[in-house]
């Protein structure tokens, strides 16, 4: 059977979406204390690349930071806020803490991948409510990413309940690693200048 031109126009154009929505998609942020809740005087900064695709299961996380006013205890990601880019939430990644996330250090560099079908990529606290299954988890945080309610928090033992943090939010997918590589130098230059 012949498909007519509009109509194979029509499906390639639905079948290119699909793919699309697909595709891993990727959020940004720069931390900070005074983005933190409530906001604090840390001379810390960083910044954060966090990559997810539910449909492969990966949630890919890209951090780097200095000059924190306490040495490192813990990272993870915040879902859901109640409002975007405002608020406080429950941790959603695991936790106490990313594995492998460097402890004990005033700045450093972090990049790790999760297996996000499996539960131990979450707190169980987050599966608990979002239905149980770590598709349900996929499904709210992908939602949270998406709606600008999700954050990265860094905590150190001079601020344990958080001591910069950064709002991920949609970054244009050609432009994800061009920004965290621009981010690194004026990270590290700024934690030359503030040691001299």
């Amino acid at each position: 059977m012949k498909i007519p031109t509009t109509s194979a126009l029509a499906l390639t154009a639905l079948l290119a979406t699909g793919a699309a929505a697909a595709a891993p998609l990727t959020y940004q942020g720069t931390l900070s204390g005074a983005a933190e809740n409530p906001p604090n005087s840390s001379t810390g900064m960083g910044s954060a690349v966090v990559t997810f695709d539910m449909t492969a299961h990966m949630l890919n996380v890209d951090v780097v930071f200095a000059n924190l006013t306490g040495v490192s205890t813990a990272a993870h990601i915040h879902c859901c806020t109640a409002a975007p880019l405002t608020g406080s939430a429950g941790i959603a990644t695991e936790t106490p803490t990313f594995g492998g996330f460097p402890a004990g250090v005033y700045g450093g560099l972090y990049s790790m991948m999760f297996n996000t079908s499996q539960a131990t990529s979450w707190n169980p606290a987050f599966i608990a409510a979002n239905g149980g299954t770590t598709a349900g988890a996929e499904a709210a945080f992908g939602a949270g990413l998406a709606s600008s309610s999700a954050y990265l928090n860094i905590h150190s033992t001079a601020f344990p309940g958080g001591e910069i943090r950064a709002f991920l939010q949609p970054v244009p997918e050609p432009g994800q690693w061009g920004m965290l590589l621009l981010g690194i130098p004026a990270v590290l230059a700024v934690a030359r200048r503030r040691r001299s």
